[in-house]
């Protein structure tokens, strides 16, 4: 009798099943249990989903950060030599052409009509005034000469009520140089009911009524070349004490204690400062 061979039940490693006595068997059986046992498929594992460090994007945002630092140092750093090389210029300017302001006089005020009337219903008070002014304007600086464009003069109570305006025409005024005007102001116009009170209470006064006179322009230095851009300057004249006159003959106002202030006059879009 002839011993049978049966397969093993354990599975192999390679595939195909392990026969005992593998020696003895033919080339047959072998091919048999090879296409018997085919390799076995085995899935493919997903790789895990690993996040990216955190490191890269903090990185990112320090090199951010240190090229805002960066620029923000450079820009104060421009800045503050810009500031230098201005207060530098400007010492320089000041030191050999010692710049001094204009200066402005007002040497008398004539008042030939200063008239307040009131209609009978009280609806309507008109003012007519006419002022007989003698300005001065003179230039202290040796290196610097004064272009002025036209003057807008407006004569008002120290209570802001306008009672007269007039102008004064564009002049150029050289250095060490004095010039002077004789301008006519004057107004024809209704008030309202609380600048007729006002001016009514300062017409009653004895010691007369306080005036100050404004006077806005624009001017240009030059000095030798050298021009600067127009800028604006107002002129406030302050000290003025006039009377109401009597009859046909005008009044005098006194202006001994006047003294007239020059600022300039600094428009930042709708502000001027």
């Amino acid at each position: 009798m002839t011993d049978r061979v049966y397969p093993s039940s354990k599975p192999t490693t390679n595939g195909a099943a392990a026969v005992p006595g593998a020696a003895t068997t033919t080339g047959t059986a072998a091919t048999t249990g090879t296409a018997a046992n085919p390799p076995s498929t085995k899935p493919q594992l997903r790789q895990p989903y690993r996040p990216k460090p955190q490191y890269q994007h903090r990185r990112h945002r320090r090199s951010n950060r240190n090229l805002c630092c960066c620029c923000c140092f450079w820009s104060f750093l421009i800045l503050i030599a810009l500031a230098l090389l201005a207060a530098i210029a400007g010492a320089a300017v000041y030191i050999l052409y010692r710049p001094h302001r204009p200066e402005f006089t007002l040497t008398s005020v004539r008042i030939a009509k200063l008239n307040l009337t009131t209609t009978p219903d009280f609806s309507t008070s008109h003012l007519a005034t006419l002022f007989n002014l003698t300005l001065s304007s003179k230039n202290p600086n040796n290196h610097l000469t004064f272009s002025y464009q036209p003057f807008n003069l407006f004569l008002s109570t120290t209570r802001d009520v306008q009672i007269a305006n007039g102008s004064i025409p564009a002049f150029t005024s050289g250095t060490k140089n004095s010039t002077f005007f004789r301008p006519v102001l004057s107004t024809s116009q209704d008030l309202d009911v609380e600048s007729v009170k006002s001016l009514r209470s300062d017409l009653k006064k004895q010691s007369g009524v306080a005036l100050k006179l404004q006077m806005d322009t624009k001017v240009k230095v030059s000095m030798g070349k050298l021009s600067t851009k127009k800028v604006g300057i107002r002129v406030t004249c302050q000290g003025i004490k006039g009377v109401v006159p009597k009859g046909k003959s005008p009044s005098v106002a006194a202006v001994s204690n006047s003294k007239c202030k020059v600022d300039l006059r600094i428009r930042i879009w709708k502000w001027t400062f």
